[in-house]
């Protein structure tokens, strides 16, 4: 009974860290680092993420600087910023590519915002599908059906707890993406 529960509980803290991770890509009006996690770059023939063939850092609010390791490579990762759905504009001056971050619109504010939180309810659903995977198991369980209310009681907790995270870290990401 208690190994459901280990599991149900473990399964939500993957999907709550998954969310962290696709919350740290949508672009907000500062630079980050994180922007660049899924950003990949045909490096010989082979799609290699950004951040295995350049160094990337942030040495002002605004601004990107993306030095690669191998110098013919250059084109290469400008080619995937561009095409990356970031909407960036690299700057190629034939060492390093700076990237200034614009401020964002309104309208591309909102956008994010729409994002994140199809990004929240999408992690919700994984977590009622984890629920009801936990759930099930306990009633396969061959478990009094008191033992077996309980556990189910214990579970839907767990749950709200861990969507109750997913609706704290969707708040925290749009005052993020909102703020000027």
């Amino acid at each position: 009974m208690n190994t459901v529960k280990a599991n149900t509980q473990d399964r939500m803290e993957k999907t709550i860290r998954a969310l962290g991770d696709e919350f740290n890509t949508i672009r907000t009006g500062r630079a980050s680092t994180s922007l660049f996690d899924r950003v990949m770059v045909e490096y010989y023939g082979t799609p290699t993420p950004l951040n295995q063939v350049a160094n990337i850092s942030v040495p002002e609010a605004r601004l990107i600087v993306v030095q690669p390791f191998d110098k013919n490579s250059l084109s290469d990762i400008e080619r995937a910023i561009l095409t990356s759905d970031l909407g960036l504009n690299p700057n190629n001056d034939g060492k390093v590519i700076r990237i200034n971050i614009p401020p964002l619109t309104e309208e591309r504010r909102k956008d994010l915002v729409k994002q994140a939180k199809n990004i929240a309810e999408n992690s919700r659903v994984s977590l009622r599908n984890i629920r009801r995977d936990g759930n099930d198991a306990v009633k396969k369980g061959d478990f009094p059906e008191d033992e077996q209310k309980k556990s189910i009681d214990e579970i839907q907790k767990i749950t709200d707890d861990f969507v109750k995270q997913v609706n704290d870290l969707l708040s925290e990401k749009e005052k993020e993406i909102m703020e000027i």
